[in-house]
């Protein structure tokens, strides 16, 4: 593995639901394509954030290990980055207890996530756990274990990696130079791919209605039918506008993003929205037909996935352990003999 490059990013996904279409274009893609050449790399299957709600322990670990081999069968190269699960890394949770003794209560209700996701388990007549007001901090301690200079995220995950550079300012100026101040990197192309049925909202792998949503491992006549059955507008002319034409924006912007080319470009080659569905679908399967044969073949050799988790783990541990040990020290704990 290339270690020289000079700039290192860290980036993870929450095994809270089968990897979509959108975390794909979204962020999985530009991975492959772009990061793990460009920086030193590390990727994460962010686990414990999966804890935070009511969850099956089993499902939990069953998409554990699917994430980590679609992020294989996409194409990171585990010698050209570091791809390993967070459970696996104690740093993580050694670290996040330091930071939540360095963030303040209402930061963490300030948190636009916390809110939400805090009245919509109320409303089911569930209780919030307290896990779900921290995961932010432990989020800031994946980021800061390995002095990562970037973290690409989805807009949604913004305020997050803000929280994260205050952490780390305020920790610094605390108790001494510790932390790397990390920025956000927005994906430039398809950032967001929304939901099918409700283009108004973004694609998430943890809804429950699952209509209008395109999952990396479905079947082709699946995929079909729900690219096929997508909601437009009012009107039948094909036209880009994210504002007044949401649900056939959603469209072009998926096609752009599987084929090339601009959406206002893309819209004026259609009179229908059945073309448009259909050439849709067909560039989505074109994308998704050779990861889903590599996804077959990985799930055939087990020994091949375990044994690119465990080295990446060994890799991950090296980095952080010399920074947690270092903000240990910092913070006043006694070290260990």
């Amino acid at each position: 593995m290339n270690t020289s490059k000079s700039t290192r990013i860290f980036s993870g996904v929450k095994p809270t639901g089968h990897l979509t279409l959108g975390n794909y274009l979204g962020a999985i893609r530009q991975w492959v394509e772009t990061d793990q050449h460009r920086a030193d790399a590390l990727f994460c299957v962010v686990d414990l954030h999966a804890l935070t709600v009511e969850h099956d322990p089993a499902r939990v670990r069953r998409l554990s290990r699917q994430a980590a081999t679609l992020f294989l069968a996409a194409g990171l190269d585990p010698e050209l980055c570091t791809l390993f699960v967070q459970s696996h890394v104690d740093e993580h949770t050694r670290l996040s207890y330091l930071l939540e003794c360095t963030a303040t209560d209402g930061e963490m209700r300030r948190m636009i996530q916390y809110k939400e996701k805090s009245a919509r388990e109320r409303e089911s007549g569930g209780s919030v756990r307290l896990s779900l007001l921290t995961y932010p901090v432990l989020m800031a301690a994946d980021i800061l274990a390995y002095g990562a200079d970037e973290v690409p995220v989805g807009e949604d995950q913004a305020q997050h990696v803000e929280l994260t550079r205050d952490l780390a300012v305020r920790f610094n100026q605390r108790y001494g130079h510790t932390f790397t101040v990390p920025k956000a990197v927005l994906p430039t192309v398809a950032a967001r791919v929304m939901d099918l049925q409700d283009p108004t909202s973004k694609m998430g792998k943890s809804h429950a209605e699952t209509a209008g949503i395109v999952y990396l491992l479905d079947e082709p006549d699946v995929v079909r039918k729900k690219i096929m059955r997508a909601v437009t507008d009012s009107g039948t002319d094909v036209a880009y506008d994210r504002e007044a034409r949401p649900g056939v924006a959603n469209l072009l912007e998926i096609l752009s993003a599987c084929t090339g080319g601009e959406p206002e470009h893309l819209a004026a080659g259609y009179d229908s929205y059945g073309a448009l569905k259909k050439d849709t679908a067909e560039a989505v399967l074109e994308v998704l037909r050779p990861l889903q044969e590599r996804h077959a073949a990985l799930t055939a050799d087990p020994a091949y996935v375990d044994s690119v988790l465990r080295q990446g783990a060994e890799r991950a541990r090296e980095l952080a352990r010399p920074t947690v040990d270092a903000a240990y020290r910092a913070m006043g704990l006694l070290p260990s003999v």
